[in-house]
């Protein structure tokens, strides 16, 4: 790893979820979401990572409730060409 700094590093995690040591919480229940919209790729692209897998429960910090239902919607909108199954670089 010598001769790499920091800014070549590639995350595995989407560096938007907050892994640090505070508490992790379900953003869906804290704003109140009535359901996930399979149709809103860019918002399904939060809980994916650069491989095109789903990130699990114990990174993204929702609740059970929560995260089948965005693995469900994320399921969904591959079926129907949304999202991709499998990609290399996908953010």
């Amino acid at each position: 790893m010598a001769g790499k700094s920091k800014n070549q590093i590639k995350f595995v995690v989407s560096p938007k979820i907050d892994i640090g040591s505070t508490k992790k919480y379900c953003r869906f229940k804290k704003m109140g979401f009535k359901y996930v919209d399979y149709k809103d790729p860019d918002f399904l692209m939060r809980f994916i990572n650069e491989q095109g897998k789903i990130l699990p429960r114990r990174i993204t910090g929702n609740s059970l409730k929560w995260q089948r239902r965005v693995s469900q919607s994320i399921k969904r909108a591959r079926q129907i060409g949304l999202l991709p199954y499998v990609a290399d670089n996908l953010k």
